[in-house]
């Protein structure tokens, strides 16, 4: 049996929901032990308390202590110093998408990891999804035949507060470039150009940072393939997320279960008939269970790393060209990254 620590830096909603799956995953060939910082001290120490970990009141002071892996789930302003502060010390990092609030400010961060041989996972969940991990396996099987078409969805119930997505970067680089990872990751090609339209009928609140709370983006592959990627704050049904790979030869749809927030006009269909998704955490908690051992294998070197940084820039380029279609109202190619000119 391995024992290893994990710091945590960041206790807001999806630290706290990391901080539990870490304290309680099932008895394996390992035993973890949880610290834990925020400038929140007081919400920290009642979630130390509750969850039997350690608190420490800074970052230095966290790995000062003694960590073998650094989880990193504050905002995404904090990334690049809290990467940089875990791959100076020589431990692995997991962090939270995106890498840094813009491809930009994200270029030097990667330079950094580099230069260091820094091991760093980024938080792509979808990655852990069974269905997602069905329909990557039966694409490169061969399964479906030829794509004709791709349909991502990913819509929320409701929007997160607004003091949220005013650092959020905008609905495509906060939500959809999930979607523009895991096409990528399934099909093993490249996205070269996004066109995006996008509106925005909900809280005008959303409209005066200059976000959309609904928007589409037609995608277009390296080899030509095409598809759709379409998210919204308002999905009053439930949390829907969802992938539709149609084919010459069969259709695969990912996400389509008894808790599916859809319902049928036809007749005598009652199917689905569970309660919906209500959250991104409820729809993806085995995922982000799995994602989080993924890590501590990566810590004990009994894995490759599942999501690397230059993968999730790459997702951020795309969500990039999305944005900027948005603006511009024009198709845009996707930026190509000095990563895949070798």
């Amino acid at each position: 049996m391995k024992n290893i620590t994990l710091g945590l830096i960041g206790v807001g909603r999806i630290g706290v929901m990391h901080a539990r799956n870490i304290t309680g995953l099932p008895a394996s060939g390992f035993t973890v032990a949880l610290k834990l910082t925020d400038v929140a001290a007081a919400h920290a120490q009642a979630v130390a308390a509750e969850l039997g970990a350690e608190y420490l009141p800074s970052v230095e002071a966290l790995i000062a202590s003694g960590v073998d892996g650094l989880v990193v789930a504050t905002g995404t302003a904090l990334h690049p110093e809290h990467i940089r502060a875990g791959v100076e010390a020589g431990i692995p990092v997991f962090c939270e998408k995106p890498v840094a609030v813009n491809v930009a400010e994200a270029l030097p961060v990667l330079a950094y990891i580099r230069e260091h041989q820094g091991v760093v996972q980024i938080g792509h969940q979808r990655r852990f999804d069974l269905g997602y991990l069905e329909a990557k396996r039966a694409f490169e099987a061969g399964e479906l035949g030829w794509i004709h078409s791709l349909r991502a969805v990913t819509c929320d119930m409701t929007p997160p507060p607004v003091e949220f997505l005013a650092g959020s970067g905008g609905l495509f680089r906060d939500c959809s470039v999930h979607d523009f990872d895991i096409l990528r990751w399934i099909t093993g090609r490249e996205i070269v150009e996004v066109y995006s339209r996008g509106s925005n009928n909900g809280d005008p609140a959303i409209g005066a940072l200059g976000d959309v709370d609904t928007a589409l983006a037609l995608v277009t592959f390296d080899d030509g393939m095409i598809g759709t990627v379409s998210a919204s704050r308002y999905n009053g049904a439930g949390h829907d997320v969802r992938l539709e790979l149609q084919g010459s030869a069969t259709s695969l749809l990912v996400g389509l279960d008894d808790r599916t927030a859809l319902g049928s006009t036809e007749p005598g269909i009652a199917f689905p008939s569970g309660i919906p998704h209500q959250t991104f955490a409820d729809r993806f908690d085995q995922a982000y269970r799995s994602e989080m051992v993924a890590f501590i294998e990566l810590v004990l070197g009994l894995r490759e790393n599942p999501c690397t940084p230059d993968d999730a820039v790459a997702a951020s380029r795309i969500a990039d060209a999305a944005q900027e279609s948005l603006e511009t109202g024009l198709p845009v190619r996707v930026a190509r990254s000095p990563i895949f000119a070798e």
